[in-house]
């Protein structure tokens, strides 16, 4: 029998994660876990148990199977990391955003295994995301911007309501320097796509278009290949060539300038956010998106900065125009590579899980930014993600569904 509860813990994307798990495992957010043995379930501990196998082999977790963690999905990946965790017979398990990066249907499974378990181990979630947490706890705590938790349990759920504080967005978006002229509808026709990996078809028949101006959602689960249809628009899977593909008017290996094409996209995934020196400004780090750079390499003229500042004004984040980019929140960096990407107001947006990783506040600022950019502009949206966000108002979604024949596709 256990002997205190569940605890959901809700951090902000500026809480000290590492600071906050030292705390529960000294404790000094819960006294009852001192001298406890503790297992962190996160994607640190899951990359720490790829690189245990690989150093020493198949791992207990893996026996009687033939595949190593490595080559697993997602979903396997964190069911693989759960059964290592539990043959360390903790007392407890601290689950660190459990749910990021997995689908729906791996998430529900996820969470069925989880709450079998609770009833033998006490388990401490930490989230960003209140959908997240696991029904079966029901203390909630929310951690404060100097992660600290309350002091007692009547001030938990005093507690448990407050959001973040987040950034908001105003003004109408600025118009670009010069406007991208396009004498067609049709940005991007997708017909009867059929790509293969190793003898192993990755989607399959994949009919889909984009026009100008619309709001699309791409979605589908882990492994069901959005990356390689997201990929083959953007010019990077050479496998495109010799499929019917039609990007701005012309197909695909018909003799067009990749570049020429990347010009007519904006583009932002997460990871972007690493490639910028950490002596650019933000205000220079906008400017970038005029010149397609990585970096500032050109010298800004007076309108450049004008037209980045106008863009910093909508993001209510014009004071911090000098800041060094890699000094501002997680959330404040996202808006930014957003109105970076879209400076130009390019006739196609990419926007490839733009909100992984973001607490609810800042999920919510980003979601009024992208439906924000899809009201004000003829910029043609594509959003990547497996996820559902409730804030946004995408007017059309394409989901892949996987088989062992590979992915379709439809509207949906």
């Amino acid at each position: 029998m256990l002997n205190f509860d569940h605890f959901a813990l809700f951090l902000s994307n500026n809480s000290d994660k590492k600071l906050i798990i030292q705390y529960i495992i000294s404790g000094k957010y819960f006294p009852e876990t001192v001298h406890k043995k503790v297992i962190v379930f996160s994607e640190l501990s899951l990359k720490e148990l790829i690189e245990k196998e690989d150093k020493f082999g198949a791992l207990e977790a893996m026996q009687n199977t033939n595949r190593s963690i490595a080559t697993l999905s997602g979903g396997e990946q964190k069911k693989a990391l759960l059964k290592y965790c539990l043959l360390q017979k903790p007392d407890y398990l601290i689950l660190d955003n459990p749910f990021d990066n997995l689908d729906f249907k791996s998430q529900e499974n996820l969470k069925v295994e989880l709450a079998q378990i609770s009833k033998e181990i006490l388990i401490i979630q930490l989230i960003n995301r209140k959908a997240d947490k696991l029904s079966f706890i029901e203390t909630e705590i929310t951690v404060d911007s100097n992660n600290r938790i309350p002091n007692s349990i009547v001030e938990f759920n005093l507690n448990a309501n407050i959001e973040s504080n987040h950034l908001t967005i105003s003004d109408i978006i600025p118009e670009p320097l010069k406007p991208q002229m396009i004498d067609y509808e049709q940005l991007v026709k997708l017909k009867n796509v059929t790509i293969q990996y190793n003898g192993r078809t990755i989607i399959k028949n994949i009919n889909w278009e984009i026009k100008k101006g619309e709001f699309w959602q791409l979605m589908g689960p882990n492994g069901s290949g959005k990356t390689t249809i997201l990929s083959m628009i953007i010019g990077d899977n050479p496998k495109a060539f010799g499929q019917n593909i039609t990007l701005f008017g012309q197909l695909k290996g018909s003799g067009e300038a990749v570049w020429d094409i990347k010009k007519l996209m904006g583009y932002f995934t997460p990871s972007m956010v690493n490639l910028f020196a950490r002596n650019t400004s933000l205000e220079h780090m906008i400017v970038s998106g005029i010149f397609d750079s990585i970096g500032l390499y050109n010298v800004p003229s007076e309108r450049h900065i004008r037209l980045a500042n106008e863009w910093l004004k909508v993001l209510n984040l014009k004071h911090l125009a000098k800041k060094p980019f890699y000094r501002l929140t997680v959330g404040q960096q996202r808006l930014a590579m957003i109105a970076r990407a879209m400076i130009k107001h390019p006739p196609l947006l990419i926007l490839d899980e733009p909100i992984a990783g973001l607490d609810d506040a800042n999920a919510l600022t980003i979601c009024k930014l992208i439906n924000k950019i899809a009201a004000e502009s003829n910029t043609a949206i594509l959003y990547v993600s497996h996820r559902n966000e409730v804030d946004l108002n995408p007017k059309y979604i394409y989901e892949l569904t996987p088989s062992e024949f590979g992915s379709t596709g439809k509207v949906v």
